[in-house]
């Protein structure tokens, strides 16, 4: 079975309009989107990804404890969340997303 996933990047000058692709594979589905911050990620891309049918959610690094548990409370369950991690992102001067995106 074809495992329909997605990836959120954050990056302060991010359009989700504009900076997303589509990878597919045989055996994935894996849709990249960046968000300008945790708002955006949170109320439009989660949900319309978690909503699309989108069973897995994968976070970047940018994102921070407190951006990572408003993502799971968002998608309510309808999508697993997982993120990479970093303790402090070296493309944010080495600072975490909740510092950056509250």
């Amino acid at each position: 079975m074809k495992v329909n996933a997605a990836f959120i990047f954050v990056a302060p000058e991010a359009d989700a309009k504009i900076h997303r692709t589509v990878v597919n594979t045989p055996a994935v589905s894996l849709t990249v989107i960046g968000a300008k911050d945790y708002e955006e990620a949170e109320t439009v891309l989660s949900v319309e990804l978690a909503d699309q049918g989108v069973k897995a959610l994968e976070l970047c690094a940018g994102f921070g404890n407190e951006g990572l548990a408003r993502i799971s409370k968002a998608v309510k369950g309808k999508a697993a969340v997982g993120a990479v991690r970093f303790d402090f992102h070296p493309g944010f001067d080495f600072k975490s997303g909740d510092e950056l995106f509250k």
